[in-house]
């Protein structure tokens, strides 16, 4: 199958070779316009001026020429683009619909939301749900990081940028691309108020996701203001197939059309304008706005993106502007990062709110990349009064009329703000000495890429120190695209994906029984195959290994069943022995093993629950990224940013028993996909992406709701008591909580009275004196210690353990308590009391003591 990029070629040659099939030639002809091939490029656009011979990007069109000289009537502000955009198209039949999250926890494909077709991906797109609108049109916040090394420079990229979309998605019969064409077109000419003779399409193509099309670019002076695409094919192995369902994905720079309505010298200014008055007013800069205006026109060559020689590019620059080109890119480098700092503390903010959180981890590190680069801006130009926090509420003011919700969480990005600064100053201490050792070698682009991605050594730093020895190191244009792309998006681990390799293909859909009522252990079904220990039936409650959920056990007709496995919509019974072949079409007695299943309930609910705890003690940002229930015990891992303190994790473990003797009633409704994420919202993805048109919601009223497809408890009263073990960062910004509940919690009750118990025997004390004890035991092991290492004389008697006062604490305290003096597991307390006892008085026969 062909590549995305070899797709768009291929399809793109087709398409020009018969432009009446495939673009909306009719209402471009009624327009006025012509098609021509531009002299340059060789790529067919269309015009209206008898004289143009050239396309209109940049690169073929001489640069950027609105600047300063905006051809449009209608100069608007970055807030009015959408507020006149949304109003126009709702007069078209278009409904305005709010974002969707930059954290695409819905989407299989993607982590972050880079598009705004990817807030309709994969199953809208596919015709498989229906979209909440139709057609919508959204001014989506989308995040890309392959432009870091592009922010601040060319004047029009962003890390986070919004793309206003225009979108429908239709049967073949409805679908209009002539008229979507039109209503664009009528955005260009009523809506910015420009007139034809200033607007260029370019015919082009698109592929991605399996999908392909024509599309239309516009232009005009130089800038792309959108790109309508028309999504009407699936790529197949064998070639394509027209789509069921054509989309109309129109995907227009929110930005770019700002700048381009305001004639700011970069679209900086017009997409943060209080922003960049903060920041111009706090570092005491005055731009140079005569090298500006001559430098932005042409800045559009030095995308790294597009340029295989980034120095020549400068150089051609400098030699258009007639400027020395060490004083234009210094003059350029302090703009760019107060320019980059806007940008990027923007973006952290729409991330940060939407559960993103910065880290070493999957797309995550980008989010740190970016921050690193604002701390390293700051550092290198001394701008220590730039207040980050008050930076983000700055742009949440201003956005507020489209995006109202920004401003609810400045504590929270101040706090990891705060924790990313500490391991930033941290990184700088330690690099110090690592590039002591390796300085002195060869550093080429794939050493500073470690030197970043392991230890988070900036370039900048290396080559400074470099400097300082007289070597020179060159640092890539692209290195942080470059590291970007290093970072894929890690899945979800559940631990619990299974599959078998048995013939089902012409088997029905099995009847699900489970997800109504968990305490429906018995039941009749029909035997559909039998195939050596696999059963499959008609309908099933026994649950299968999924979503980070151990199997039910039990028996059909007797015989025991001894795991359970959900292939496709298929589920399949593991017997423990062969199966009797004789049995299939007929009805057989069914009956599940009922503590094990309450048990896995009871664990399952309170993942649920301790989530909703989680969230209300650490903040908003608490989001699961995986989880296992088994009999014995469960954990959730959590996004987090520092390690959860062991108060943290007590209050965590109260607030979620607070919840469980609410006694609040656990519902579970089954309902189309879009309906269930316009009642919720998109934080019911707590497990990862789930495919199908229906979603199972479980919903704890006030407290939690998730889409789950596991067993649940039908009141928190019914999970019992919830115990905390203990807690564990398993990777930079997850942190694992290890717990139990119902009989499990007892069990773990009584392992600890009995550890306790065993301890206190060891030290000779009842269980309430065992933390005193440890502690006292603990300080003279370590004097004893020390006295026989320098060999001095010591009092024995100081080494007699005495008496201790008791504590009024639970088992599960005193023991904790005990632990963290001795260093070690709870689980482990009394081997290690006893080898303190055992080593102390091994010392008091020592000659070193005197009596």
């Amino acid at each position: 199958m062909l590549s995305d990029k070899e797709q768009k070629k291929k399809f793109k040659e087709i398409a020009q070779k018969n432009p009446n099939s495939y673009y909306p030639v009719h209402t471009l002809k009624d327009l006025g316009f012509e098609r021509k091939q531009c002299e340059k490029c060789k790529n067919y656009f269309w015009t209206v001026n008898q004289e143009q011979n050239v396309c209109g990007d940049s690169s073929c069109s001489g640069g950027y020429r609105f600047i300063n000289d905006s051809p449009v009537k209608n100069h608007l502000s970055y807030i009015e683009v959408w507020q006149k955009f949304s109003k126009m198209f709702k007069k078209f039949g278009y409904t305005p619909i709010k974002r969707y999250p930059v954290v695409a926890r819905w989407n299989p494909t993607m982590e972050y939301t880079i598009a705004s077709i990817a807030a309709f991906q994969p199953y809208v797109v596919s015709g498989e749900v229906k979209p909440p609108a139709n057609p919508l049109v959204i001014p989506q916040f989308c995040l890309r990081f392959s432009d870091i090394d592009n922010v601040g420079v060319t004047g029009s990229h962003y890390t986070g940028f919004v793309m206003i979309g225009q979108h429908a998605f239709m049967t073949p019969e409805d679908y209009d691309t002539n008229k979507y064409l039109f209503q664009i077109y009528s955005w260009l000419k009523d809506g910015l108020g420009l007139p034809n003779e200033e607007i260029t399409f370019h015919e082009d193509a698109w592929a991605g996701g399996g999908n392909f099309g024509p599309s239309l670019e516009f232009f005009s002076r130089g800038l792309e203001l959108g790109n309508q695409v028309y999504m009407q094919y699936e790529q197949t192995p064998t070639g394509y197939n027209e789509l069921n369902i054509k989309v109309l994905d129109m995907g227009m720079g929110h930005e770019r059309n700002a700048w381009f309505a305001s004639g700011q010298p970069t679209s900086y200014e017009s997409t943060f304008p209080t922003v960049m008055k903060k920041l111009y007013k706090l570092t005491s800069i005055e731009p140079d706005k005569e090298l500006m205006k001559r430098f932005l026109p042409y800045a559009s060559y030095l995308n790294v993106d597009e340029t295989n020689n980034i120095d020549k590019e400068w150089k051609r620059v400098a030699r258009l502007i007639n400027v020395d080109i060490d004083k234009l890119k210094t003059q350029i480098a302090l703009q760019s990062a107060l320019y980059s700092i806007a940008d990027h503390t923007r973006t952290l903010m729409f991330a940060i709110t939407d559960g993103a959180l910065p880290s070493n981890v999957g797309g995550a590190y980008n989010l740190r990349v970016i921050l690193r680069r604002v701390f390293s801006f700051i550092d290198k130009y001394n701008w220590h009064n730039i207040d980050l926090i008050d930076v983000c509420k700055e742009h949440a003011d201003y956005l507020k009329p489209i995006f109202p919700k920004l401003n609810k969480n400045f504590d929270e990005i101040k706090e990891i703000f705060e924790v990313e600064k500490a391991k930033y100053e941290n990184t700088k201490q330690k690099s110090k000495a690592i590039l002591k050792r390796i300085i002195k070698t060869d550093i080429n682009k794939d050493k500073l890429i470690e030197l970043y991605d392991s230890n988070g050594i900036s370039p900048e730093i290396v080559k400074e120190e470099a400097k300082a020895l007289g070597k020179e190191v060159k640092i890539p244009d692209n290195f942080y695209a470059l590291v970007a792309e290093r970072h894929d998006k890690k899945q979800q681990a559940h631990e619990t994906n299974k599959k078998i390799n048995i013939d089902i293909q012409d088997l029905p859909e099995t009847d699900i029984l489970y997800y109504d009522d968990y305490e429906n252990v018995e039941f009749e079904a029909k035997v559909l195959r039998v195939e050596d220990k696999f059963v499959v039936l008609n309908k099933t409650a026994f649950y299968p290994t999924s979503g980070g959920q151990m199997h039910d056990v039990g028996t059909i007709q007797g015989a025991n069943v001894v795991d359970v496995i959900k292939q496709g919509k298929i589920i399949l019974h593991v017997m423990e022995d062969e199966f009797d072949k004789s049995v299939e079409g007929e009805t057989v007695k069914c009956k599940i093993n009922k503590e094990r299943r309450k048990q896995l309930a009871q664990h399952h609910t309170a993942t649920h629950i301790i989530n909703a705890a989680a969230r209300r003690v650490l903040g908003k940002h608490i989001n699961q990224a995986g989880a296992k229930k088994t009999i014995e015990k469960a954990h959730i891992d959590l996004t987090h940013y520092k390690s959860i303190s062991s108060e943290e994790l007590k209050m965590i473990e109260d607030e979620a028993n607070k919840i469980v003797n609410e006694s609040i009633p656990v519902r579970s409704l089954i309902k189309e996909r879009n309906l269930v994420e316009q009642m919720y919202g998109m934080n019911i993805y707590q497990g990862g992406a789930v495919p199908g048109k229906k979603l199972r919601i479980v919903e704890i009223p006030e407290v939690d709701v998730e889409c789950c497809g596991g067993t649940h408890v039908h009141n928190t009263k019914e999970v019992g008591s919830i115990k905390i073990i203990k807690s564990t960062k398993i990777s930079d910004g997850i942190v694992r909580l290890i717990f139990v509940a119902g009989n499990a919690a007892k069990k773990e009750s009584n392992i600890e009275h009995s550890i306790l118990e065993q301890t206190a025997k060891i030290l000779n004390v009842k269980n309430n004196e065992v933390p005193a004890r440890a502690e006292e035991l603990f300080k003279k092991w370590k004097k004893a210690k020390k006295a026989i290492k320098k060999g001095k004389k010591v009092n024995s008697e100081d080494f007699i353990l005495k008496e201790n006062v008791p504590e009024k604490l639970s088992d599960e305290e005193l023991l904790k308590k005990t632990a963290e003096v001795f260093k070690t597991q709870p689980e482990h307390v009394p081997k290690t009391a006893k080898r303190f006892m055992d080593e102390l008085n091994e010392m008091m026969k020592n000659d070193i003591f005197i009596n």
